[in-house]
């Protein structure tokens, strides 16, 4: 086993000690030092910080540690992850791929999305690669998005999304992006594990990881766009006006539901403040999934959120059970929406009848 390997088998536990801890100091002592030993700056970024922050969302949601310091945890990683792009090793690597420069590509997060991390990921591996790369940032409103595109004219815009329900803004900016006749790569886990929801939203092209994105701009150059692309109502289900009601109805459907649960779930009477602002931060969740999962036709999306919040509340000691009177309350008050009753009816049987494996360890699962 060679030097680097072993620094890379131990450089995981090593950093999270320092991250886990807030440490941002020795967080990046620690990486820089493995690139002065001559760690691959791609491996250090992918193999290293990227599943270390996959850590973090599972520790979060196993209830080890939490929100603040799952917070302090991501903004380490973000400043350890600043510090290796400055680094001597990844500035000489960028200018030798210079004289190859494949082109230029803006890299930014949909309008709405504060999960920074994976798309500056996708940015400095790129620039690893040798491409001229515009790095916007989190949450960037679509109208600022296609000004610089015009500005700058980049060959490709990646965009990212880590939560489902930025999907329907990831619409409207694929979307848009085309209409320049800008192709578009996506990516991040509001795509799907396997890219679903790329497709159906019309990217031309989607990748799973860093990794994976920039071998597949290294394969060639995307499509360019037909100057008239497909238009933003392309989804024929939306014509029910189901998901433009729950979204609309969003804020009465919560208060409803919160103010029916205490008769419903009588446990609620010795909830404290805190708890009913939890509760009602999970009910706005609920109902925002729904609208997102109505928007893509796809219960699967409100069901899989469903067993995902069961498993969080369980390992909180809150039983998932607790869930149900919330459902029960937003079917009533949309019962004149087919899809959306039969999509809560099959959220309602995930409560009671739980797939296998799907809440047997929360901590497998990221925040």
């Amino acid at each position: 086993m060679t030097a680097a390997k072993t620094r890379a088998g131990t450089l995981p536990d090593d950093l999270w000690e320092a991250v886990s801890t807030g440490d941002e100091y020795t967080a990046t002592d620690i990486v820089m030092a493995a690139l002065d030993d001559g760690m691959e700056p791609e491996e250090v970024l992918l193999d290293v910080i990227a599943p270390l922050q996959a850590r973090v969302g599972r520790e979060w949601a196993a209830n080890r540690i939490s929100v603040a310091q799952e917070h302090t945890a991501t903004a380490v990683n973000e400043r350890v992850l600043g510090a290796v792009a400055h680094h001597p090793a990844v500035r000489r690597r960028q200018q030798e791929q210079a004289p190859e420069h494949p082109g230029r590509i803006a890299v930014a997060c949909i309008d709405g999305e504060w999960h920074a991390l994976p798309a500056r990921l996708v940015a400095e591996v790129l620039r690893l690669r040798g491409w001229q790369v515009d790095y916007l940032g989190a949450q960037v409103p679509t109208p600022h998005l296609i000004s610089h595109l015009h500005l700058t004219g980049p060959a490709v815009v990646a965009l990212s999304s880590s939560i489902a329900t930025r999907l329907p803004a990831a619409h409207a900016a694929i979307t848009a992006c085309q209409s320049t006749g800008t192709p578009v790569l996506v990516g991040g886990a509001a795509f799907g594990h396997d890219g679903r929801y790329a497709a159906l939203l019309g990217a031309d092209a989607w990748a799973p990881d860093a990794r994976a994105a920039a071998d597949r701009l290294a394969r060639g150059p995307l499509p360019k766009p037909p100057p008239v692309h497909r238009v933003i109502d392309d989804l024929p289900h939306l014509a029910d006006r189901t998901y433009a009601h729950v979204t609309r109805a969003a804020p009465q459907l919560i208060r409803h539901v919160m103010g029916e649960l205490d008769s419903r779930y009588p446990a609620m009477a010795e909830y404290t403040d805190q708890q009913r602002s939890r509760t009602a931060e999970d009910v706005a969740h609920i109902v925002e999934f729904l609208g997102t999962a109505l928007y893509l036709d796809d219960p699967d999306l409100l069901t899989e959120f469903i067993g995902w919040t069961a498993g969080i509340l369980t390992v909180r000691g809150v039983p998932a059970v607790s869930l149900l009177p919330a459902l029960d309350l937003l079917s009533e008050q949309l019962t004149e929406h087919p899809r959306a009753a039969l999509m809560l009816e099959r959220a309602r049987d995930a409560v009671r009848e739980p797939p296998p494996g799907s809440l047997h360890d929360p901590a497998l699962d990221t925040a």
